[in-house]
């Protein structure tokens, strides 16, 4: 059995929607794993799993373990002294609130704590990403339209 993005997309409105702190899935070589509190850390390679057909309940914090992506994400440094605007929630990026549009923000251009920097889609609900730092965008490093994981840096600010 192997799951679509739609399927992926509807798991994680479902975990959203509970009281669920943390969430950890594996079908087949998919691993995903769901954190509404502290960020969980992204590896550099996505790792194989073990098949799990028992189901999965949600545990108190364990140390989380980096989610498999199911696209090549771009690995970012951040540089010192700069910040990282990180994506929420899982979902599709997008710089622009429609195709052809201008983008939320550029590179060069001045932010601040309430700027939105994009949106995020989950299940056909947008979600806009607010910048929480004052500063000059540096570089934008998620690309439009692609998928983000929770916690994935998109945007280095300067503050």
């Amino acid at each position: 059995m192997e799951l679509s993005e739609d399927d992926v997309l509807h798991i994680l409105k479902l975990i959203d929607e509970s009281k669920f702190d943390y969430f950890q899935l594996e079908v087949g070589e998919l691993k995903i794993t769901v954190s509404k509190g502290d960020p969980i850390p992204l590896g550099n390679a996505a790792q194989p799993v073990a098949i799990s057909a028992a189901p999965v309940a949600a545990a108190p914090k364990p140390a989380p373990t980096p989610a498999a992506a199911p696209a090549a994400v771009k690995p970012s440094v951040i540089p010192a002294g700069h910040v990282a605007v990180t994506a929420p929630i899982l979902g599709t990026f997008y710089i622009a609130p429609e195709p052809g549009a201008p983008p939320f923000v550029q590179v060069g251009q001045q932010i601040t704590e309430d700027t939105t920097c994009g949106l995020i889609e989950v299940m056909k609900v947008f979600n806009s990403v607010r910048s929480g730092v004052k500063g000059t965008v540096v570089e934008v490093i998620a690309p439009n339209g692609g998928f983000v994981e929770f916690g994935q840096p998109l945007i280095i600010v300067k503050p």
